[in-house]
Order: C-alpha cells, then sequence, then structure tokens
C-alpha cells in the first residue's frame, strides 16, 4: 500500500469503513472481498483487519502451567524395534508416547501388533508414571484397556500417578475400517458396565476418546470435524444415561483428538473452540463443565510424496498452532510418512521440532496468547457456530454411528474433499513444493522396512469406509 494513503487519516484511530476505502484506492479498482477477503471450507469470511476483541474469552490448556506432552507415534510392525525407538525417544526429550496398532484409522498401513505380547515387549524397560501414554484408537481399543491393567497390575506403580488415555472410540473405528464387532445394541448395553471400574476408581486419565481426525484425513472440513466429536461425546453420555449411571463421573474421562493442518489461525481456532464446544455440550446435557482434554496431531492429508522436506515446513506451523491453540498433547507426523514407515532421522526431526517450539520457543510459558486477538477470536466464535450446526446435523441423523452406517455424514465428507480439490486444480490454492515450485530434481528418500498392515475384516456392523487420501494424491487423480 503506498505509504501516502496513510496520511488521510489518523491510522491508531482508523475504523474498518476507513481502512476499506483506503485499500480500495491501493487496489486501484480490484474488488475488495475478492482480493483481500479468504473463505474457509466452512465459508467463513477470513478478513485481512480485525477490531479488537471487546470481551475475550480465556481459553487455556486443562493445565496452563504445565507444558504440553512432546508425543512420539509409536507404530512399527515389529515391536522390539519399537521398543529401542520409544526409549530413544523419551531419553532424548519426548514426554510422551502413542501406541498406534495395526487397523487403526490413523496407522495408515502399519502399526503394532494387536496383541498382548507385543504390548509386554514395546514397554519394556518403561517407567509409565514418568511419561503420557496413549493408546490410539483401533479395532481392538477396548481389549486394550484390559491389557494395560493387566500389564500394570504387577507392577509396584500407584495407577493415580499416572497419564494415560485409552483411546475407546467406536466411531473412529466404525468410520475408518467400515466394521465393527458388535452391533450398536450390544455395544450400548455392554460398554458402560465394562468400563464402570475405570470411572468408579477415580483414575485420572482418559478412557474414552472422540476422534476426529479419522474425519479430517478423509476431507471433512473444521466445523464437520468438531460437529464429529461433539456427537460422538453426546453418544459416550446417551450411553451411561441409558445405563442409569451418572454423567458426572464420565465426562473428565472423555478426551478429544483433533487434526491441525498448515493452516495457522484456522488450526488455533479449532483447538480453541473445541474447548467451548465441549463446556457448552456438558452444560446443555446439566453436567458441571469439566474442562477437555486435547490431543493434537498433524494432519496426514496435507502431507505430500513429492519434495517430502517441504512437509518439515507444514507440520512446524500445525505444531504452532496446536500449541499455541492450548492443546494438551501434541505429536507430529515425521515428513517422511507418505513414503512408508518413517526412519530414526525422519523421528528425531519431528520430535526435535517440538523441542524447540517447547524448550527454545517457550510457547507453553503464556496461557492461550491467542486470546483477545480480534482474528482468533471471530475465528473461533464462527466455528463454534458453524460447528454447533454440523452437530445438530448429525444428531438429526440419529448420531453418528447410525450417520455413519446409512452413509450420510461419509457423503458430506466427500463433497466437501471435492470442493477443495476444484479450489486446487483452479490455483486458487497451492501445495508449495508439488503445484507451486516444484523440485527440479527428487532427492532419495529412506524409510524402514516393514510390511503393510491391511484393514480388519471382520464385523457384525458395517459402513463405507471413509478413505483417506492426501491433497495430493486427489489432485494427481483428477488431472
Amino acid at each position: 500500500m503506498d505509504a501516502s494513503l496513510l496520511k488521510e487519516t489518523e491510522f491508531a484511530a482508523i475504523d474498518r469503513e476507513a481502512w476499506v476505502k483506503l485499500a480500495q484506492k491501493a487496489l486501484k479498482g480490484a474488488d475488495f472481498d475478492k482480493t483481500l477477503i479468504s473463505r474457509s471450507d466452512d465459508d467463513i469470511a477470513i478478513e485481512p483487519l480485525y477490531e479488537r476483541c471487546r470481551k475475550p474469552q480465556l481459553t487455556p490448556r486443562k493445565n496452563p502451567s504445565q507444558p504440553w506432552h512432546i508425543v512420539q507415534r509409536i507404530d512399527d510392525p515389529d515391536p522390539v524395534r519399537a521398543n529401542r525407538q520409544l526409549l530413544e525417544d523419551l531419553e532424548n526429550g519426548a514426554t510422551g508416547i502413542a501406541l498406534v496398532f495395526e487397523g487403526a484409522p490413523n496407522a495408515f498401513g502399519y502399526g503394532l501388533p494387536s496383541t498382548r505380547e507385543a504390548v509386554d515387549k514395546v514397554l519394556y524397560g518403561v517407567h509409565l508414571d514418568m511419561i503420557h501414554l496413549r493408546m490410539d484408537v483401533h479395532p481392538k481399543s477396548r481389549a486394550c484397556a484390559d491389557w494395560f491393567v493387566d500389564y500394570m497390575r504387577p507392577r509396584d506403580v500407584n495407577p493415580k500417578t499416572l497419564s494415560f488415555s485409552l483411546g475407546i472410540d467406536p466411531a473412529a473405528t466404525l468410520a475408518g475400517t467400515g466394521r465393527l464387532r458388535m452391533t450398536l445394541a450390544a455395544l450400548k448395553a455392554s460398554l458402560p458396565q465394562s468400563l464402570s471400574g475405570f470411572f468408579s476408581s477415580d483414575l485420572p486419565g482418559i478412557v474414552l476418546e472422540a476422534d476426529g481426525r479419522v474425519y479430517h484425513n478423509a476431507g471433512a472440513t473444521e466445523a464437520q470435524e468438531l460437529g464429529a466429536v461433539l456427537s460422538i461425546a453426546a453418544g459416550h453420555f446417551r450411553l451411561f444415561e441409558e445405563a442409569r449411571q451418572p454423567i458426572v463421573y464420565a465426562a473428565p474421562h472423555i478426551g478429544f483428538a483433533l487434526a491441525v493442518d498448515q493452516d495457522q489461525f484456522l488450526s488455533i481456532a479449532k483447538v480453541r473452540a473445541l474447548r467451548r464446544l465441549w463446556a457448552r455440550l456438558q452444560e446443555a446435557c446439566g453436567a458441571r463443565p469439566s474442562r477437555a482434554t486435547i490431543h493434537a496431531e498433524t494432519s496426514y492429508r496435507m502431507m505430500t510424496k513429492l519434495d517430502p522436506e517441504t512437509n518439515i515446513l507444514r507440520t512446524t506451523i500445525a505444531a504452532f498452532a496446536a500449541a499455541v491453540g492450548g492443546a494438551d498433547s501434541i505429536a507430529i507426523l515425521p515428513h517422511t510418512v507418505a513414503h512408508g514407515l518413517p526412519d530414526a532421522f525422519a523421528r528425531r526431526l519431528a520430535r526435535n521440532t517440538q523441542l524447540v517450539l517447547a524448550d527454545e520457543s517457550n510457547l507453553a510459558f503464556v496461557a492461550d496468547p491467542a486470546c483477545g486477538s480480534g482474528a482468533v477470536e471471530s475465528l473461533t466464535e464462527k466455528l463454534c457456530e458453524a460447528a454447533w450446526k454440523e452437530f445438530q446435523a448429525l444428531e438429526r441423523d440419529g448420531g453418528i454411528l447410525q450417520s455413519l452406517v446409512d452413509g450420510k455424514f461419509q457423503g458430506r465428507i466427500v463433497e466437501a474433499r471435492h470442493a477443495r480439490t476444484k479450489e486446487y486444480n483452479s490455483g486458487k490454492r497451492a501445495v508449495i513444493g508439488t503445484t507451486l515450485f516444484p523440485a527440479k530434481q527428487e532427492r532419495p528418500v529412506t524409510v524402514l522396512d516393514a510390511p503393510h498392515m491391511p484393514l480388519p475384516t471382520d464385523g457384525v456392523v458395517h459402513c463405507e469406509p471413509l478413505t483417506f487420501p492426501r491433497i495430493d494424491e486427489t489432485l494427481q487423480a483428477s488431472e
């Protein structure tokens, strides 16, 4: 903008209308809305200038006095090699691990063997009372919870000192694999009773999860992902109400998982919006609001196979957004994940990225640094409104499980994915290293030698499974 234009008014006192007039002069006839205002996948306007927020709402992580957990994925099909990876990660700064089992929607074709023996091997030599342990959603999540209890029983560990998430989410399993191992009626009848011991013992951990990553990686918008996790959480509440068990005991043990991508401000707003939405849902259900526990993982759909080093930039932005947004734990996908099972070098880069953000940049020092920002507060509020509408749509479908069985939610996600692909094809959006500034010569990429694990084929409830094409794959397919 021509600096001389600013002399027409005092910049400190400028209002939006006056600023737009100045901008239109600088644009020399170009349309202000089309040139300077973009829109999210949910048609939320993202403007170049926002007024200062008059009533900011502090939305910090669950424990703002502590930094987030730096989580490393453990997804090697060889449990002995996975144990070596795990110990190396913990020795070099990671404060948490996520066990990703075969058949999991988030395993991307790999994963630990889903057996009790594999759990024993991969956790050998690990002091669980000193780290955060996640078990990612997978078809045997309920059985895995029992393996966890059996593993801890002979060890001299006070369960109340543990930090864990058991990742039980039937909806994510159904959406990602197309199968459930018991009918919806049997699930409703058995799950509350089988988990009552975890709740009654007042263990400080997450038992049930509402995992939005499966929907994001399939192509969902931010509001669709948030609406999905709200519907899952509401479904968890209904299970306990129908079993005549107070939901007040279940609420603190329900956690969330979200994907964060290279859209920094929308990712910050998405994490913040989930905290407000969870409080609103609890109030609507007559429960005293408890703070949400949110795990964030960098987006798989944004990763590229060409010029994979550019993925390091994307995951750094995404992890920054998750930290600023107030995630309680963060996992970064290694930059070579699109090529296969990442090796030690790629894992080290993912780990060290978080260490720099946490220990050198001190992003955890300020609770909710985006609070009061006109842009982030506005995006947060608009995402809450759009997500609540998506939640209501899923509830009209009969809840997310029924919507998945009927294929309704999958249809809306695929529609959003196609609309996004059109914007990339038209040049309205770009992928650095793929559609914009592609490398003249690709560098060799090394990954570990590991078998590709198939999805489970057993089940009594079926639906059309979501697929997870990366954005670069959808662009190649549409050429």
